[in-house]
């Protein structure tokens, strides 16, 4: 998954890599770097339908799945 200019050729000069996609896995096909597709988008990128799906499923896991959450200890005295 990369951020290119619309006027360039398909396979041509992209801008920055942002993610990979293997369609013929089942599960965990994606991985995408979702602050760096938000700052694309906020530069007014536009992403294809299959990356805008990607985008929503990452999301989806992200916040299932707290990075950097860690269980609750329990202080024994």
């Amino acid at each position: 998954v990369v951020v290119a200019d619309s006027r360039s050729p398909r396979d041509g000069k992209f801008i920055e890599i942002i993610g990979t996609y293997d369609p013929k896995k089942k599960d965990h096909n994606s991985t995408l770097k979702l602050d760096r597709i938000d700052h694309w988008m906020s530069c007014g990128a536009q992403p294809s339908d299959t990356v805008r799906s990607l985008i929503k499923k990452n999301r989806k896991v992200a916040v299932a799945a707290p990075v950097g959450a860690a269980a609750p200890s329990v202080a024994e005295g």
